[in-house]
Formats: structure tokens, sequence, C-alpha cells
């Protein structure tokens, strides 16, 4: 980050202690930080501190107050590499999204040219609260990436999600943000991760043993290099470390399908991983099936097929990815699903590799395109696959 120019803004929650190390954590990386407050921001943080850790002065006003002289948010906007506002309140991000410009840190905010992230901190029920996921989903769709809060103990006393995120895990997020080039740069891709569970009674279901841990992994690589992502996933004990990924979990293949349907349309890339159970049950008990001494028969029909509703919604120029688990036949299974499913690329991957899909870090995949290439890798780890399916797309 040597030579970068991060412009840090600061509003009134507790969490504004942490911005020192923050600001401190950037300055180590080599980059260049300012930073501007609200006025509330300074009940919580003197301007001294930051400012001392900084090694630039710290902007609160229009104007400075012994001269009169004007502190210009467009000359900020344009000398920032990235704007990061940490803490984020919830009367921040509305102004935000409303377009208030009634402090500085909001002014600049409309100025900005350059990447906006923010990283929300407030107690668990504001953050919850359907008028701030709004707000929320309004900055995303503006192009602002949400640096997702964490669970905790919170300043109310309180334990749940809206602690901000650790400063040096966002200090590292930003590097990885410059670090990578940026090729995918305003592109947004989505991704199916993890399994489906259908249900059969209020405790049992039809699933599979998939992690999630590729999705995951993928989604990591395509923020690390620019992209917005959206990751759809199903049951897993992830979540997405990079403040670029929005998450929405989801548990039916119908709930997939359909959140799917809704961010399609404005997908550049669309990266199928997810491990959809192909059958459902007809009827789903409303309360726990008993265990009797005959046996039980479940009745299946077939669950709706993503990748192939999704193709009937493909514009030229998207580019969609599925995935291929096989046990048999596998390169002939798979390039029938990618023909099948009008896919750009097919990834396969087969329960016969040792030590590969379900459950495990690593994975052998071969990754086959429409025009009739092939890349056969050796086994491993599940982020270097993604970076391998990754440079396949951008080439």
């Amino acid at each position: 980050m040597k030579g970068k120019h991060i412009l840090v803004g600061v509003t009134g929650s507790i969490a504004a202690y942490k911005t020192a190390t923050l600001v401190r954590a950037l300055v180590r990386k080599g980059a260049e930080v300012k930073v501007v407050m609200t006025d509330k921001a300074k009940e919580f943080i003197t301007p001294l501190t930051l400012a001392t850790l900084a090694k630039n002065p710290v902007l609160v006003d229009f104007f400075d107050p012994t001269d009169g002289r004007w502190n210009s948010h467009v000359s900020l906007g344009e000398w920032s590499d990235l704007y990061l506002i940490a803490p984020a309140t919830a009367n921040t991000l509305a102004k935000m999204a409303d377009g208030v410009a009634d402090n500085l840190v909001c002014t600049t905010y409309l100025s900005a040219k350059c990447p906006v992230w923010v990283a929300p901190a407030m107690d668990l029920d504001m953050y919850r609260h359907a008028a701030t996921q709004r707000t929320l989903e309004r900055l995303r769709q503006d192009g602002v990436h949400i640096i997702e809060p964490t669970d905790g103990e919170l300043a109310s006393g309180l334990v749940g999600k809206g602690r901000m995120e650790e400063p040096e895990r966002i200090a590292d997020a930003v590097e990885a943000f410059f670090a990578q080039g940026q090729p995918l740069s305003g592109k947004t891709v989505l991704i199916t991760a993890g399994p489906t569970y259908e249900k059969i009674d209020p405790v049992r279901f039809i699933g599979n043993y998939s992690s999630g841990k590729m999705g995951f992994c993928l989604a990591e690589a395509c923020a690390n290099r620019g992209a917005r992502v959206e990751l759809i996933s199903g049951p897993t004990a992830l979540s997405p470390q990079h403040p670029a990924i929005h998450l929405t979990r989801i548990e039916s293949a119908d709930e997939m399908l359909q959140a799917a349907q809704a961010i399609f349309p404005k997908a550049d890339i669309c990266i199928m991983s997810a491990a959809v159970a192909d059958f459902k049950p007809v009827s789903t008990a409303a309360s726990k099936i008993k265990r009797k001494d005959s046996r039980l028969q479940l009745e299946l029909q077939p669950n709706p097929d993503i990748a192939a509703t999704l193709a009937k919604l493909k514009r030229p120029g998207q580019i969609t990815v599925g995935f291929a688990l096989e046990t048999d036949h596998e390169e002939t299974n798979a390039l029938d699903k990618m023909a099948r499913k009008q896919l750009d690329y097919i990834v396969l991957n087969s329960l016969k590799n040792a030590n590969s899909c379900f459950g495990y870090d690593t994975n052998m995949v071969t990754i086959y395109d429409n025009k009739g290439g092939k890349t056969a890798y050796t086994l491993k780890s599940k982020a270097e696959v993604a970076e391998d399916i990754l440079n396949t797309l951008l080439k």
C-alpha cells in the first residue's frame, strides 16, 4: 500500500476508539492517511490522537475556525484512493444513502470518485432493524463496500451482531484490495455455495455433505481482485471475511433460486458452486414424524434446476460457470451438463480423488470450456483452486 492515499472518516460511535489502531495499521502498511471526523466523533476520540497517528491534520469543520480557510471536500475526494468510514453509525449510513451533506464526512462521500468502504458499528437491534438493512442495501447498490460487523459484546451489554470489525482485519482487507491490481473492478460476481436442506419435518431434512468452502474461497478470490461479490450460501459454518462480499443465507433450493434470480440480471459472472439437492419431499410434515415399526415412505419430486433457469435469463457477455461432482464417467457427464445448461465453463471434481470434495480443505479439479478447452490440475488447497478458476476466466 506504499503511496496509497487513504481517507478515514470517523463518526460518533463508541467504536471510534478502534480507529486509532486502524489508522496506525494503515500507516504501518505504507499508506498516507488523512482523517475527517463528525463533530459527535470528537466526544469519543480526540482529533489530536488521530492527527498524531496519521501524521496529518484532522479536519472536522467545513472551515478552519482560526482563519476561515475552506476545508475542501472536493479536494479530499480527489486526493483519496479509498475512502473508509470506520466506524459508520446508523445515522451516517442513512445520510449517505439519502445524499444528506450536513457534515464534512458526508459531504466528502458525495464528492469521492474513489471506492468507498464503510464499517458499521451499532447495537444489534439497530443493525438488524429493517430501516438499517434497507439503507445498507441502497448503499450496496450505489457501489459502497460494506465491512460486515461482527458478533460479540456490545456497549449496551447485549451480545450480538453490531461490533465494528477489528482494525487489523480491516487494514488487511484494504491491503488485499490494492494488491491485486483490480482486474474485476466494477464487476459484479454472483456465487452460489454450500448445500441446500429440503425439509422432511421440523427436525429432519434431505441434504448433502457440502461445507461451502469452495464457494467461499471463490468469493474471497473475486473480492480480492476488485469485484463486488454476491454470495448466496446454504447452511454452513462459514462467514465471509472480505468487506466486498455480500452474503445471503438460504436453506432450500427454492430459496436459492429466488435469490439468484434477483441478482443474476446485474451479474457479470455467475459461478454456481453450490451442491443443490436434486430432490425435495412432495410434502413437509408440520410436526415431527414419530418412529413406528412399519417403514416410512417419502415421495420426492425434482428441485428446480437453478443453472438451467438462469441460462434462460443470460445476456450477451455474461459468463456462467458450473460445477460437476461425479463418481462415474466423469468427463462425459461434465461435458453433457455444460452443454445442457448452456454454461461457458464447468469445473469437474470426482469423489474418487482422495482428500478432495466435501469437507476437505483441498480439491483436485479439471476445468472445461465450451470451446473444447480442458485444463487438469493437481491436488491443491481450495484457495489455490479458486485462483486457478479465476485465472481461467480472466484469460
